[in-house]
């Protein structure tokens, strides 16, 4: 992001020089009353009007492919980047390390380890940034959106809403606190035992009364969850859809819009009984589920 940066600022100086440079010249030299030598005006010349326009399109296209690469680069996280889920709300952050460690306005993370963040809104439009990662995403209500980062110096670095979200906006921050390797490990191992979380969204599902549906030995039938997460779902409505975050999270707010094939609209909405931090933890233990080996 930085040389992308450098690269459009030169870019601009360079433009600027061929633009202003001779503007300025050719401003003084032909000034009203000057002695400068106006009989043999410029006709033109084909090779330069070609040129003057095939250069800057070819900088753009070059800008263009450098920024893309960049871009998908960022929306593309590793498969094995530790995962972190996120939660904004007027007006904090609350974080959750799959470890089982909560943390409001402050996250602990490993240097030389990229981090992925799963974020959704409680309420309105939010948005995690932390200038020294060079990295922003909006965090919307209803909708999961992901970040990620891979640290590599360790110290404090501020986090910050870029998204105006109500009276207290401003002082909407955190801090972002880059650990090496073995002191992370000896803060996460810190303070009370805790479940991790998968384990506590096993519990809220036991709580729930989801297995008595979707287990093997439940006593209604209900679509399988083992090795759910990330395959392809075929729909009632003929669509085929991929059982990621989204789509789980949907499933347990709003049953009736994704109604797997070959099985009927029979499981009640969650939404108003569950949290957000709740419904982050049965997806974990979801995607524990497909982790699992098979016997």
């Amino acid at each position: 992001m930085d040389w992308l940066f450098a690269g459009l600022i030169l870019i601009a100086l360079f433009f600027l020089v061929v633009v202003f440079v001779p503007l300025i010249y050719f401003s003084i030299k032909y000034r009203k009353g000057s002695r400068a030598d106006r009989s043999n005006p410029s006709a033109g010349s084909d090779l330069l009007e070609t040129g003057w326009t095939a250069f800057p399109t070819l900088v753009g296209i070059g800008i263009f492919g450098w920024g893309a690469i960049i871009y998908f680069h960022q929306q593309n996280p590793p498969a094995d980047a530790m995962q972190i889920q996120v939660v904004g709300k007027q007006w904090m952050w609350k974080f959750q390390h799959a470890e089982g460690a909560r943390e409001i306005n402050e996250l602990h993370i490993p240097t030389g380890r990229p981090v992925v963040l799963t974020m959704t809104s409680q309420d309105v439009i939010h948005d995690v940034f932390v200038p020294a990662f060079r990295v922003k995403q909006d965090v919307l209500p209803g909708k999961y959106t992901t970040e990620w980062f891979c640290p590599t110096k360790p110290g404090i670095y501020p986090l910050f809403c870029a998204e105006y979200c109500g009276t207290l906006h401003a002082r909407m921050g955190g801090r972002v606190v880059v650990m090496e390797p073995a002191e992370y490990e000896r803060w996460l191992s810190s303070g009370p035992p805790r479940l991790s979380l998968a384990a506590a969204g096993e519990r809220v599902y036991r709580e729930l009364g989801c297995s008595g549906c979707h287990d093997q030995q439940g006593t209604v039938r209900a679509p399988p969850l083992t090795n759910l997460f990330g395959r392809t779902v075929a729909l009632q409505s003929g669509e085929v859809v991929v059982a990621n975050e989204q789509y789980l999270r949907d499933s347990i707010l709003l049953p009736g819009t994704q109604i797997v094939a070959g099985y009927e609209n029979l499981m009640p909405s969650f939404q108003g009984r569950i949290s957000e931090e709740e419904i982050m933890e049965i997806i974990a233990y979801v995607k524990s589920l497909s982790e699992r080996k098979s016997p």
